[in-house]
Protein backbone atom coordinates (compact mmCIF):
# COMPACT_ATOMS: atom_id res chain seq x y z
CA UNK A 1 0.00 0.00 0.00
CA UNK A 2 1.13 3.87 -1.19
CA UNK A 3 0.83 5.41 2.24
CA UNK A 4 2.08 8.62 0.68
CA UNK A 5 0.51 11.27 -1.67
CA UNK A 6 3.61 13.16 -2.32
CA UNK A 7 4.96 16.42 -0.83
CA UNK A 8 3.30 20.19 -0.13
CA UNK A 9 5.76 23.11 0.33
CA UNK A 10 6.25 24.89 3.75
CA UNK A 11 6.16 28.06 1.95
CA UNK A 12 4.08 28.01 -0.87
CA UNK A 13 1.86 25.43 -0.36
CA UNK A 14 2.41 23.95 -3.47
CA UNK A 15 1.88 20.05 -3.87
CA UNK A 16 4.71 17.51 -5.67
CA UNK A 17 4.04 13.88 -6.87
CA UNK A 18 6.76 11.44 -5.14
CA UNK A 19 9.87 11.41 -6.37
CA UNK A 20 13.26 9.61 -4.85
CA UNK A 21 15.32 12.75 -5.69
CA UNK A 22 13.13 15.55 -4.77
CA UNK A 23 14.59 17.46 -1.75
CA UNK A 24 13.25 20.70 -1.12
CA UNK A 25 10.52 22.65 -3.12
CA UNK A 26 11.68 23.44 -7.06
CA UNK A 27 9.91 26.82 -7.15
CA UNK A 28 11.14 28.70 -4.24
CA UNK A 29 13.58 25.90 -1.98
CA UNK A 30 11.52 25.56 0.68
CA UNK A 31 10.83 22.42 3.23
CA UNK A 32 8.89 19.75 1.91
CA UNK A 33 6.00 18.01 3.99
CA UNK A 34 5.12 14.51 3.11
CA UNK A 35 1.08 14.45 2.75
CA UNK A 36 0.13 11.00 4.26
CA UNK A 37 -2.72 9.18 2.16
CA UNK A 38 -4.68 9.72 5.58
CA UNK A 39 -7.83 8.29 3.37
CA UNK A 40 -6.53 5.49 2.64
CA UNK A 41 -4.73 4.53 6.35
CA UNK A 42 -7.96 5.23 7.95
CA UNK A 43 -10.05 2.85 5.76
CA UNK A 44 -7.68 -0.41 6.42
CA UNK A 45 -6.20 0.77 10.18
CA UNK A 46 -8.50 1.80 13.46
CA UNK A 47 -6.85 2.93 16.72
CA UNK A 48 -6.32 -0.44 18.19
CA UNK A 49 -4.78 -2.30 15.31
CA UNK A 50 -1.43 0.10 15.44
CA UNK A 51 -1.20 0.40 20.01
CA UNK A 52 -1.93 -3.46 20.38
CA UNK A 53 1.41 -3.88 18.39
CA UNK A 54 3.93 -5.37 19.93
CA UNK A 55 7.07 -4.07 18.99
CA UNK A 56 7.94 -1.77 21.40
CA UNK A 57 9.94 0.67 19.34
CA UNK A 58 8.97 3.49 16.71
CA UNK A 59 8.12 0.43 14.00
CA UNK A 60 4.46 0.02 15.72
CA UNK A 61 3.51 2.83 13.88
CA UNK A 62 5.03 1.62 10.81
CA UNK A 63 1.30 1.56 8.93
CA UNK A 64 1.43 5.77 9.68
CA UNK A 65 4.88 6.22 8.44
CA UNK A 66 5.57 6.96 4.30
CA UNK A 67 8.11 3.81 3.96
CA UNK A 68 8.34 0.12 3.88
CA UNK A 69 9.58 -2.30 6.85
CA UNK A 70 13.57 -1.77 6.30
CA UNK A 71 14.32 -5.11 7.84
CA UNK A 72 17.48 -5.24 10.61
CA UNK A 73 15.80 -7.70 12.94
CA UNK A 74 18.17 -7.92 16.22
CA UNK A 75 19.82 -4.66 15.21
CA UNK A 76 19.60 -1.62 17.25
CA UNK A 77 17.80 0.10 14.14
CA UNK A 78 14.54 -2.14 15.75
CA UNK A 79 14.86 -0.56 19.38
CA UNK A 80 14.88 3.59 18.39
CA UNK A 81 12.08 4.85 19.83
CA UNK A 82 8.81 3.90 22.64
CA UNK A 83 11.46 5.85 24.74
CA UNK A 84 9.86 5.88 28.62
CA UNK A 85 7.89 8.25 29.96
CA UNK A 86 8.64 9.43 33.90
CA UNK A 87 6.71 11.04 36.73
CA UNK A 88 8.99 12.73 39.11
CA UNK A 89 6.87 13.17 42.09
CA UNK A 90 9.53 15.70 43.77
CA UNK A 91 9.40 18.21 40.63
CA UNK A 92 5.70 17.81 39.44
CA UNK A 93 4.85 19.23 43.51
CA UNK A 94 7.51 21.54 43.40
CA UNK A 95 5.02 23.22 40.14
CA UNK A 96 2.15 22.44 41.43
CA UNK A 97 1.40 20.22 38.86
CA UNK A 98 -1.30 17.27 38.57
CA UNK A 99 0.23 15.45 35.88
CA UNK A 100 3.45 15.61 34.73
CA UNK A 101 5.76 13.62 32.36
CA UNK A 102 9.46 13.46 31.30
CA UNK A 103 10.03 11.42 28.23
CA UNK A 104 13.92 9.96 27.95
CA UNK A 105 14.89 10.35 24.62
CA UNK A 106 18.31 9.24 26.18
CA UNK A 107 17.49 5.30 25.77
CA UNK A 108 17.50 5.72 22.24
CA UNK A 109 20.64 3.41 20.64
CA UNK A 110 23.03 6.44 20.43
CA UNK A 111 21.33 8.12 23.22
CA UNK A 112 19.68 10.80 21.25
CA UNK A 113 16.59 11.97 19.65
CA UNK A 114 17.90 11.95 16.33
CA UNK A 115 17.79 8.24 15.84
CA UNK A 116 14.51 8.55 15.09
CA UNK A 117 14.90 11.18 12.38
CA UNK A 118 18.14 8.71 11.04
CA UNK A 119 16.29 5.47 11.48
CA UNK A 120 13.41 6.92 8.69
CA UNK A 121 16.05 7.97 6.54
CA UNK A 122 18.07 4.62 6.25
CA UNK A 123 14.59 2.70 5.76
CA UNK A 124 13.75 5.39 2.54
CA UNK A 125 17.31 4.82 1.67
CA UNK A 126 17.13 0.75 1.64
CA UNK A 127 13.56 1.49 -0.34
CA UNK A 128 15.23 3.36 -3.42
CA UNK A 129 18.53 1.10 -3.10
CA UNK A 130 21.13 3.83 -1.69
CA UNK A 131 24.11 2.54 -0.70
CA UNK A 132 25.86 5.48 1.07
CA UNK A 133 23.99 8.26 3.14
CA UNK A 134 25.56 11.25 3.97
CA UNK A 135 24.74 14.21 6.52
CA UNK A 136 26.06 17.25 8.09
CA UNK A 137 26.64 17.41 11.58
CA UNK A 138 28.32 18.72 14.48
CA UNK A 139 27.18 15.48 16.95
CA UNK A 140 24.44 13.86 17.43
CA UNK A 141 22.64 13.48 14.05
CA UNK A 142 26.09 11.98 12.94
CA UNK A 143 26.35 9.47 15.57
CA UNK A 144 22.59 8.49 14.77
CA UNK A 145 23.25 7.83 11.15
CA UNK A 146 26.15 6.31 11.85
CA UNK A 147 25.22 3.96 13.89
CA UNK A 148 22.19 2.78 12.55
CA UNK A 149 23.85 2.65 9.33
CA UNK A 150 26.47 -0.02 10.64
CA UNK A 151 23.93 -2.11 12.03
CA UNK A 152 22.40 -2.43 8.62
CA UNK A 153 25.29 -2.41 6.81
CA UNK A 154 24.51 1.02 4.79
CA UNK A 155 27.84 3.60 4.15
CA UNK A 156 27.47 6.47 6.01
CA UNK A 157 29.86 9.91 5.36
CA UNK A 158 29.75 12.74 7.75
CA UNK A 159 31.22 16.34 7.02
CA UNK A 160 31.68 17.75 10.39
CA UNK A 161 33.23 21.32 10.94
CA UNK A 162 37.05 20.83 12.32
CA UNK A 163 36.10 22.76 15.74
CA UNK A 164 33.82 19.03 16.24
CA UNK A 165 34.10 17.92 20.21
CA UNK A 166 36.69 15.38 19.55
CA UNK A 167 34.75 12.80 21.70
CA UNK A 168 31.91 13.18 18.98
CA UNK A 169 34.37 12.21 15.89
CA UNK A 170 35.41 9.62 17.59
CA UNK A 171 31.95 7.74 18.07
CA UNK A 172 31.50 8.89 14.53
CA UNK A 173 34.93 6.81 13.60
CA UNK A 174 34.09 3.80 15.99
CA UNK A 175 30.69 3.21 14.14
CA UNK A 176 32.88 2.92 11.16
CA UNK A 177 31.48 6.59 8.97
CA UNK A 178 34.10 8.25 6.61
CA UNK A 179 33.96 11.34 8.44
CA UNK A 180 35.65 14.57 6.88
CA UNK A 181 36.58 17.40 8.51
CA UNK A 182 35.54 20.78 6.91
CA UNK A 183 37.49 24.26 6.99
CA UNK A 184 34.42 26.04 8.36
CA UNK A 185 31.05 26.42 10.28
CA UNK A 186 28.30 24.00 10.31
CA UNK A 187 26.84 26.16 7.70
CA UNK A 188 29.58 24.93 5.04
CA UNK A 189 29.44 21.42 6.14
CA UNK A 190 25.60 21.52 4.87
CA UNK A 191 26.29 23.10 1.97
CA UNK A 192 29.20 20.15 1.13
CA UNK A 193 26.91 17.39 1.89
CA UNK A 194 23.91 18.38 -0.34
CA UNK A 195 26.66 19.42 -3.55
CA UNK A 196 28.50 16.02 -2.66
CA UNK A 197 24.76 14.13 -2.83
CA UNK A 198 24.22 15.73 -6.23
CA UNK A 199 28.04 14.88 -7.76
CA UNK A 200 28.06 11.55 -6.26
CA UNK A 201 23.91 10.42 -6.11
CA UNK A 202 24.56 9.94 -2.58
CA UNK A 203 21.34 10.05 -0.18
CA UNK A 204 21.31 12.99 1.88
CA UNK A 205 19.92 13.00 5.49
CA UNK A 206 20.40 16.74 6.54
CA UNK A 207 17.78 18.07 8.71
CA UNK A 208 16.28 20.80 7.61
CA UNK A 209 16.64 19.42 3.69
CA UNK A 210 15.04 15.90 3.46
CA UNK A 211 11.57 15.94 3.88
CA UNK A 212 11.67 12.24 5.49
CA UNK A 213 13.83 13.36 8.84
CA UNK A 214 10.48 15.18 10.31
CA UNK A 215 8.78 11.52 9.79
CA UNK A 216 11.07 10.05 12.33
CA UNK A 217 10.69 13.11 15.14
CA UNK A 218 6.79 12.68 14.40
CA UNK A 219 6.79 9.27 16.25
CA UNK A 220 7.26 11.04 19.38
CA UNK A 221 4.38 12.76 19.15
CA UNK A 222 2.13 9.07 18.22
CA UNK A 223 4.33 7.82 21.48
CA UNK A 224 2.93 10.92 23.72
CA UNK A 225 -0.75 10.34 21.68
CA UNK A 226 -0.33 6.03 22.91
CA UNK A 227 1.53 6.61 26.04
CA UNK A 228 -0.86 10.13 27.60
CA UNK A 229 -4.01 10.90 26.02
CA UNK A 230 -5.16 7.69 24.75
CA UNK A 231 -7.60 6.38 27.41
CA UNK A 232 -6.66 9.38 29.97
CA UNK A 233 -9.24 12.10 31.16
CA UNK A 234 -6.38 14.72 29.56
CA UNK A 235 -7.71 14.11 26.26
CA UNK A 236 -10.90 16.35 27.18
CA UNK A 237 -8.46 18.69 27.64
CA UNK A 238 -5.31 19.32 25.65
CA UNK A 239 -2.16 18.61 27.45
CA UNK A 240 1.01 20.83 26.71
CA UNK A 241 4.41 20.01 25.50
CA UNK A 242 7.82 21.33 25.92
CA UNK A 243 10.24 20.65 23.08
CA UNK A 244 13.67 22.02 23.02
CA UNK A 245 14.31 23.99 19.89
CA UNK A 246 17.61 23.63 18.68
CA UNK A 247 17.45 24.07 15.30
CA UNK A 248 13.63 24.06 14.99
CA UNK A 249 12.95 20.61 12.92
CA UNK A 250 11.83 18.62 16.61
CA UNK A 251 8.99 20.68 17.13
CA UNK A 252 7.45 20.72 13.33
CA UNK A 253 8.10 17.00 13.44
CA UNK A 254 6.36 16.49 16.73
CA UNK A 255 3.46 18.81 14.98
CA UNK A 256 3.71 16.80 12.15
CA UNK A 257 2.34 13.99 14.01
CA UNK A 258 -0.04 15.71 16.28
CA UNK A 259 -1.53 17.01 12.44
CA UNK A 260 -1.65 13.16 10.93
CA UNK A 261 -3.61 11.76 14.06
CA UNK A 262 -5.77 14.88 13.71
CA UNK A 263 -6.44 14.05 10.08
CA UNK A 264 -6.98 10.36 11.01
CA UNK A 265 -9.54 11.28 13.36
CA UNK A 266 -7.80 9.63 16.30
CA UNK A 267 -7.03 12.98 18.18
CA UNK A 268 -9.37 15.41 19.03
CA UNK A 269 -7.14 18.14 19.47
CA UNK A 270 -3.69 19.00 19.05
CA UNK A 271 -1.83 19.68 22.41
CA UNK A 272 -0.07 22.88 22.91
CA UNK A 273 3.39 23.31 21.98
CA UNK A 274 6.22 25.57 23.91
CA UNK A 275 9.45 25.77 22.40
CA UNK A 276 12.95 26.11 24.80
CA UNK A 277 15.88 27.66 23.61
CA UNK A 278 18.75 29.08 25.64
CA UNK A 279 18.87 32.77 26.05
CA UNK A 280 22.16 32.97 24.56
CA UNK A 281 21.10 31.52 21.21
CA UNK A 282 17.52 32.81 20.89
CA UNK A 283 16.41 33.05 17.32
CA UNK A 284 13.69 31.52 16.75
CA UNK A 285 11.89 32.64 20.36
CA UNK A 286 12.89 36.49 19.23
CA UNK A 287 11.23 35.30 16.00
CA UNK A 288 8.48 34.44 17.22
CA UNK A 289 8.09 37.02 19.75
CA UNK A 290 8.75 39.91 17.13
CA UNK A 291 5.81 37.72 14.80
CA UNK A 292 8.41 37.32 12.43
CA UNK A 293 8.44 34.10 10.08
CA UNK A 294 12.27 34.17 9.73
CA UNK A 295 14.74 35.60 11.78
CA UNK A 296 18.06 35.18 10.94
CA UNK A 297 20.33 35.89 13.87
CA UNK A 298 23.86 36.59 14.02
CA UNK A 299 25.06 33.72 11.56
CA UNK A 300 24.08 33.09 8.27
CA UNK A 301 21.52 30.11 7.54
CA UNK A 302 20.76 28.35 4.47
CA UNK A 303 17.16 28.78 3.22
CA UNK A 304 16.22 24.83 4.10
CA UNK A 305 17.25 26.09 7.97
CA UNK A 306 14.84 29.09 7.27
CA UNK A 307 12.44 26.89 6.27
CA UNK A 308 12.69 24.83 9.37
CA UNK A 309 12.08 27.84 11.12
CA UNK A 310 8.68 29.19 9.73
CA UNK A 311 7.78 24.94 10.15
CA UNK A 312 8.45 25.65 13.50
CA UNK A 313 6.51 28.94 14.44
CA UNK A 314 3.51 27.74 12.42
CA UNK A 315 3.38 24.96 14.41
CA UNK A 316 3.67 27.20 17.77
CA UNK A 317 0.78 29.42 16.48
CA UNK A 318 -1.60 26.66 15.25
CA UNK A 319 -1.93 25.00 18.56
CA UNK A 320 -1.57 28.34 20.65
CA UNK A 321 1.51 27.31 21.75
CA UNK A 322 4.60 29.72 22.09
CA UNK A 323 8.70 29.87 23.24
CA UNK A 324 10.54 31.04 26.03
CA UNK A 325 14.24 30.84 26.53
Amino acid sequence: MNKFLGYQCSICNEEFPFSNDLYTCPKDNGNLDVVLDTATIRRKYEISDIISRREESLWRYLPLLPINDPGGEGTPIRTVGFTPLYTPVIIKNALGLRDFWIKDEGRNPTGSFKDRASAIVIARAIEINAEIIVTASTGNAGAALAGLCAAVGRNAVIFAPKTAPPAKIAQLLVYGAKVILVDGNYDSAFDLTIAASKEFGWYCRNTGYNPFTAEGKKTAAFEIWEQVIQGESVNQKPISVFVSVGDGNIISGIHKGFKDLLALGWLEHIPRIFGVQSEGSAAIANAFMNSLATHRGKLKKVMQMIGSRIFLIRSLRKTNGTTRF
